[in-house]
């Protein structure tokens, strides 16, 4: 990791998604997880302090490692057990249908292959388990949308891999996996090229249950 992604942009993103407004987001979008959590892109570990009653371990992947006070801390006050695997999205080493719930939040932007991450996601997923899903993407204007494609080759270097152009809910689909609840909405506070949200709920194709 270069000196910029460890130090600076890593703090930058810590400082930027641990806001106010970022944290009622997380909240909000981490109310339906329950049991066993997979979180893909942990980061610095801002989800922890929003993860309901109901959820009782998380196994998070991620490959790099940023700001490791900042994450062993919030690992030390979480109140249930946090296991950390270094390793890409693309090739989760979980068997088929390992676990209830799947986080996201401001991660498939930087995931190379993010259609191979989902399918992944869909096959760790238990039947009738819950991908959850707080994203930035794609704008549905055309207007905002041409201009997110000219600014993203600058994005994904100074983001450290960030794409501000990618269609969340195609990816999703294309990926199999079906969309039980989707919102889109604009992050306020935050330049509309990069705060255009999607937040929902998606499901394996081997079921559609109800949380259980």
């Amino acid at each position: 990791m270069s000196f910029y992604e460890n130090h600076i942009f890593a703090r930058l993103m810590d400082w930027s998604l641990g806001s106010l407004r970022a944290q009622e987001l997380r909240k909000e979008a981490l109310g339906p997880a329950h049991g066993d959590v997979l979180e893909v892109g942990f980061g610095t570990g801002l989800n922890l302090a929003h993860y309901p009653e109901a959820v009782t371990s998380v196994t998070a992947i991620e490959p790099v490692n940023l700001l490791p006070k900042r994450r062993d801390g919030r690992i030390a006050e979480a109140r249930m057990p946090v296991e950390i695997i270094r390793r890409e999205a693309e090739t989760l080493p979980f068997g088929d249908g390992r676990f209830d719930c799947v986080v996201s939040t401001w991660t498939l932007c930087t995931i190379a292959d993010a259609v191979a991450a989902l399918r992944e996601i869909s096959r760790v997923l238990k039947p009738g388990g819950g991908f959850l899903f707080l994203e930035h993407g794609r704008s549905d204007n055309v207007r905002v949308a041409r201009w997110q494609d000219r600014f993203n080759p600058l994005q994904n270097k100074i983001g450290c891999g960030c794409n501000m152009n990618r269609p969340i809910d195609a990816l999703i689909r294309r990926a199999g996996l079906t969309l039980e609840s989707l919102e889109r909405f604009l992050m306020p506070g935050v330049p509309r090229i990069l705060g255009e949200m999607y937040r929902g709920l998606a499901r394996p194709p081997n079921g559609s249950g109800r949380n259980h």
